[in-house]
């Protein structure tokens, strides 16, 4: 039987009640007061995630942005100091390996520095990965186990964050930069990013000051909310997950991620030949939004059908909490991919009709302007 990994807020969240399951290999709070009470909280106020599971490396070399050039679709090139960059790993066939965050921190004593978030479930795959074909000149260190990583999400969380980081301007990260700085006298990473359409932060300290950092934001009415309301919210946003929406034998162009492929840069990258193919031939399927009608709510592997033929597969779908009507994430052929076209999707034996809608389904208000670093 092997033993789910727990991270450093793990008792900290069972005092605060939460309910734990098993996720990617850990014991992760699936929900605190509710997942309709956490997804309201992040859409309206403001909402924290431990998110510590994440794998977290930094790679530093003298050419560190060149060799991870060679293992992504995206430009890495147009990455400067204090900027990030959402991409994909990607195999031969041009599936994708993992999805990750690419965090460009800029150079010392001439040596690039970068850190990598990923998935959980992935991280020693794409550790193995990263190692098998990043030359010697580039060191990886793993620093998953040394740091904890929390979320704060949410109309109001950059306020609730700045007020533990008066050092700081919070409000002159742009979207998708980061910085280094301090919380709470705690050395921390700050990324204006997040996995739940909503505007925010991703907060990376030390294992140590991990506990101090959750219960401040507590005392600042900021909601504990688990696995079950980030689902929820990513969804709602059209947020792939790795294993249920994308994986090993789908290209981000049928993922409907083309707008991170960047087959202009100069650079050759792994998969890249399939990539162009597909552009040049078309998909065989594509990833789409649907809608239902009532509480008919398409789960992860229903078919979708078309007449009596089943033509693709649902990979994810929920109850949206702020629309009121079931949505769902599946596959369907490039002729049925189209917003205003009609399926079938079989739910417990019985038929019911979906229909494509352009994603996301919800779209937050944009934050205010500022200035980017």
């Amino acid at each position: 039987m092997t033993t789910l990994l727990r991270t450093p807020l793990y008792d900290l969240c069972i005092k605060q009640n939460a309910r734990v399951t098993a996720f990617s290999g850990w014991e992760m709070p699936v929900q605190f007061g509710g997942i309709q009470q956490e997804h309201r909280a992040v859409r309206e106020n403001a909402g924290a995630f431990d998110i510590s599971h994440m794998g977290k490396f930094v790679l530093t070399g003298l050419a560190a942005i060149a060799e991870l050039q060679t293992l992504v679709p995206s430009d890495l090139a147009r990455l400067s100091e204090g900027k990030a960059q959402y991409t994909v790993l990607l195999n031969e066939k041009g599936g994708i390996i993992d999805d990750l965050i690419v965090y460009h921190q800029g150079q010392a004593e001439g040596q690039e520095q970068i850190t990598l978030i990923v998935n959980a479930g992935t991280t020693q795959k794409d550790k193995d990965w990263l190692l098998a074909h990043l030359s010697d000149r580039v060191q990886l260190q793993d620093i998953s186990r040394e740091q904890a990583l929390i979320a704060v999400q949410g109309p109001n969380a950059t306020e609730r964050l700045q007020a533990l980081c008066p050092e700081e301007d919070l409000q002159a990260i742009a979207r998708y930069h980061h910085l280094t700085g301090q919380i709470l006298g705690e050395p921390a990473f700050f990324a204006r990013t997040g996995y739940t359409g909503e505007d925010g932060f991703e907060v990376m300290v030390p294992v140590a000051a991990a506990a101090k950092v959750w219960q401040a934001l507590m005392e600042l009415d900021v909601e504990p909310c688990g696995l079950g309301a980030r689902d929820t919210l990513r969804l709602e946003a059209s947020m792939a997950l790795y294993g249920q929406d994308i994986n090993d034998d789908i290209s981000p162009l049928e993922a409907g991620l083309g707008w991170l492929v960047h087959l202009d840069k100069e650079a050759d990258f792994i998969g890249r030949k399939v990539l162009e193919q597909q552009k040049a031939n078309g998909l065989e399927r594509k990833l789409v939004g649907l809608t239902l009608e009532g509480r008919n709510i398409a789960r992860h592997d229903y078919p979708v059908l078309q007449g009596n033929e089943s033509v693709g597969i649902i990979t994810s779908g929920t109850l949206s909490p702020t629309l009121g009507y079931p949505v769902a994430l599946g596959y369907v052929p490039p002729a049925l991919a189209k917003p205003g076209q009609t399926v079938d999707v079989a739910i417990r034996r019985k038929i019911f009709p979906a229909t494509v809608v352009k994603r996301p389904f919800y779209k937050a208000a944009p934050a205010a302007k500022v200035a980017k670093a």
